[in-house]
C-alpha cells in the first residue's frame, strides 16, 4: 500500500516502500539550485572583466598584422588570419624556446614540490620556537619580491665579490655565461621564491590528517618516507594537484627572475624561455601581434596541460 502525496509532490521523489508505506525525499527545487550562482555572480562579472577580455584582445590582436606603423596610426591594420601562427611555427627558435621553456618548469616543479613537501614534513617533527622560525623564513622568501630576489641571488653567485664561488673555492667562475648553470642559477631562485607556498598548503593538509592513522603506520615499523607514500599522499592528493596546477602555471610563465639573472634571455638567446621571447617579440622587435600569438600559445598549453592532468585524476577515482 501507498500513501498518497501532497500537494508539493511534485518537488518530492517517491522512494521503496517500507513496512507498506511509501517515502519521499525532498527534490532540491528551481530557485535553490540557482542559489549558488547568485552568490558566484559578482565573482564572475570581476573575473569576466579582468580575465576574459584581456584574452580577447589577446587572440584578436593575433589574427591581425600589427606593429609599430599601426600603433602610431601611419599604415592601417590588417587582418592576417593565422599567418601569425604560421610564421611563428615556422621558426625554428621558437620550438627551441618551447623545448627549454617546458624543460625548465618541469625541472622547477618537481623540485619546489620536493623541498615544500620535505620542510611541510618537517615543520611537523620540530618543536613550537623551530616552526616558527622556519615559517617566518619562508613567509620572508615568498613575500620577497621576484626582481629583488632575482638581485640578491646575483650578487650571491657574482664571480668578483660572491660569498658563493669563495666558500666553493670556485675563482671568478661565472654562473651566467653557461647556458645550463645559468638555467640552475635561476631555478634555484624560483624554488626559493616559490616552496613556501607549497610548504605552509602542505602542512596544514598534513595537521588535517587523522592522528591515529599515523600512529598506525609507525607502530607496523613503516619508515617517514613509507609513511607519505602510502599514508599521507593519498590523503593529501587533492591540496597536491592544487599545488601542482599552481607551480606549473607559475613556473612555466616566468619572466623575471630569468629577464633579470640573464640580462634578458642569455649570450644569444641561450637562456630565453617562451614569456621573454614573446617580449623581445613585442617590445623589442615591435611585432606586437607575433608576440601575442605566442601568449594565445602559452595559454593553450597551459590549458591543455592542466585539463589532462584532471583528466588522468578522474580516471584514477580522485574526487577533486
Amino acid at each position: 500500500m501507498t500513501v498518497s502525496t501532497s500537494s508539493r509532490g511534485a518537488d518530492r521523489v517517491r522512494l521503496p516502500a517500507v513496512g507498506g508505506l511509501s517515502r519521499s525525499a525532498p527534490r532540491p527545487s528551481r530557485g535553490r539550485s540557482r542559489a549558488p550562482w547568485l552568490y558566484l555572480a559578482p565573482a564572475l562579472v570581476v573575473l569576466g572583466g579582468l580575465l576574459a577580455y584581456p584574452i580577447y584582445q589577446l587572440g584578436l590582436i593575433s589574427l591581425f598584422h600589427y606593429t609599430q606603423a599601426q600603433v602610431s596610426g601611419g599604415e592601417p591594420t590588417t587582418f592576417e588570419g593565422f599567418g601569425n601562427y604560421a610564421e611563428l611555427f615556422g621558426d625554428e627558435q621558437f620550438w627551441q624556446v618551447l623545448l627549454a621553456t617546458v624543460v625548465f618548469a618541469a625541472a622547477c616543479v618537481v623540485s619546489t614540490l620536493a623541498v615544500g613537501c620535505a620542510l611541510a614534513v618537517l615543520l611537523t617533527r620540530v618543536r613550537a620556537v623551530p616552526r616558527l622560525a622556519l615559517m617566518l623564513a619562508a613567509l620572508g622568501a615568498w613575500a620577497t619580491p621576484a626582481i629583488t630576489g632575482s638581485t640578491v641571488w646575483l650578487f650571491l653567485f657574482d664571480p668578483d665579490f660572491g660569498p658563493v664561488n669563495r666558500v666553493l673555492g670556485l675563482g671568478d667562475h661565472s654562473w651566467t655565461y653557461g647556458r645550463f648553470s645559468a638555467f640552475f642559477l635561476v631555478l634555484l631562485e624560483v624554488v626559493w621564491c616559490s616552496f613556501p607556498f607549497v610548504m605552509v598548503t602542505v602542512y596544514a593538509g598534513i595537521r588535517s590528517v587523522p592522528s591515529e592513522a599515523l600512529e598506525a603506520a609507525s607502530l607496523d615499523g613503516a619508515s617517514q618516507w613509507r609513511i607519505w607514500r602510502s599514508v599521507l599522499a593519498p590523503m593529501l592528493r587533492p591540496i597536491l594537484v592544487v599545488v601542482t596546477i599552481q607551480s606549473v602555471i607559475w613556473d612555466f610563465k616566468v619572466f623575471t627572475q630569468i629577464y633579470v639573472m640573464t640580462g634578458g634571455g642569455g649570450i644569444a638567446g641561450q637562456n630565453m624561455v617562451l614569456n621573454v621571447y614573446a617580449y623581445q617579440q613585442a617590445f623589442a622587435s615591435s611585432q606586437y601581434s607575433l608576440g601575442a600569438a605566442i601568449g594565445v600559445v602559452m595559454l593553450l598549453i597551459l590549458l591543455a596541460v592542466t585539463l589532462v592532468y584532471l583528466r588522468l585524476l578522474r580516471r584514477q577515482g580522485e574526487e577533486l
